[in-house]
């Protein structure tokens, strides 16, 4: 029997559940710990002979706090373990002993190191996240959503950014409503940041002027490779030297729906996704070399056009999504993961691979993944 695309199978769910209440407890530990030291730190100078200090737990929360807390947080947390080591010093009536001076500088020492920590923290998350999201502006002005209906089609996208890196991948996509079908572009540019934005930008440039006008999809990637090479020379931007090469695969879908064809410049094939049927990779012909590169090796040649039944969806995606691991090095089979589900709209297809990716891969994400669902009514 298939199974919907909104709900996840029991296994997957608990898994998913274990895994969030995991890091919910982690995270409050974080957070409490600060307060367990100092809260240690009385304990363990109640039941220690008076020679032996507990002031090191004291000096230590202002340190923990100092990644997790504001700033004025872990301010507080400092003035806190000052107290602490004065309150340790009454209650040995010993407020005016030389060492008690020692142990206020320490802790004193210490919180303003974790204050100064706690800034340079909070500045590079700021730095961090500005330029991120000026990348990924960047990339969304030249790579707009493509339209979510086109004839018989159903079209959703996705782009997915790993969380640790502050350079967004090159994953691009394009849909082109044009005078011979609804055509396709899904690709990666090996590289990151704004210079991978800026052959982006090149790229669909190119295959929106190409797909108008070339009579196959054939014709139109090998227009698009001749294209690439000619804007690359043009404006200097070195795709071998900068990008190191342009994987990409090219799709035109027959305006009923019922029939679509590829071309593949060394990217992964696309995945058919059928009712009743196991998920299989689609026939892309003969692969060629990535674009720029092809004259490498043989051109790439068109396979027979695919037949698709109502229903059908086909899925383009970037290696973000085939390369996910998980702990033990596994890598993310698509096949395995979709077999049996049934998704009766292209979104929920991608909402479920996004979250499913990121539990196989533990949370721990390397690369962006561009996502591209287009489904025949």
């Amino acid at each position: 029997m298939l199974r919907r695309g909104g709900p996840v199978d029991p296994a997957v769910e608990d898994a998913a559940g274990r895994g969030r209440r995991w890091l919910h407890y982690a995270r409050l530990v974080l957070r409490v710990l600060p307060f367990l030291a100092l809260v240690f730190g009385l304990i363990y100078d109640r039941f220690t002979p008076t020679d032996v200090t507990p002031v090191p737990f004291f000096a230590a929360a202002p340190l923990i706090a100092a990644p997790l807390y504001t700033l004025r947080a872990t301010i507080l947390i400092g003035v806190l373990s000052t107290g602490c080591t004065v309150l340790v010093r009454l209650t040995r009536d010993e407020l005016y002993a030389a060492q008690m001076a020692t142990e206020l500088f320490t802790v004193f020492t210490v919180s303003v190191l974790a204050g100064v920590v706690n800034t340079v923290v909070r500045r590079g998350d700021v730095r961090l996240a500005t330029a991120r999201q000026m990348a990924e502006a960047a990339q969304q002005a030249v790579m707009p959503v493509p339209q979510s209906r086109l004839g018989a089609l159903r079209i959703a996208s996705r782009y997915e950014a790993a969380q640790q890196e502050a350079n967004i991948g090159g994953d691009l996509y394009m849909v082109q409503d044009t005078p011979y079908g609804v055509r396709v572009i899904l690709g990666d540019v090996r590289g990151k940041g704004m210079s991978a934005v800026t052959a982006v930008a090149m790229v669909v440039g190119v295959f929106r002027e190409v797909a108008e006008r070339a009579p196959t999809i054939e014709e139109c990637a090998r227009r698009l490779d001749q294209a690439v090479v000619r804007e690359r020379d043009r404006r200097a931007v070195e795709l071998e030297q900068h990008e190191g090469f342009v994987t990409a695969v090219l799709a035109e879908f027959s305006r009923d729906g019922r029939r679509v064809q590829l071309v593949n410049h060394g990217h992964p094939p696309p995945l058919l996704l059928e009712p009743g049927r196991r998920p299989r990779l689609l026939d892309v012909g003969s692969p060629g070399g990535p674009l720029a590169l092809s004259d490498l090796v043989a051109p790439p040649r068109a396979g027979p056009p695919v037949e698709l039944r109502q229903g059908a969806t086909v899925l383009f995606y970037t290696d973000g999504l085939a390369e996910a691991r998980d702990a033990d090095g596994e890598f993310y089979d698509p096949v395995a993961r979709l077999y049996g589900r049934d998704f009766p709209e292209p979104e929920a297809l991608l909402d479920f691979l996004s979250e499913d990716v990121v539990l196989h891969a533990g949370g721990d994400v390397k690369d962006d993944m561009a996502l591209l669902a287009v489904r025949c009514r």
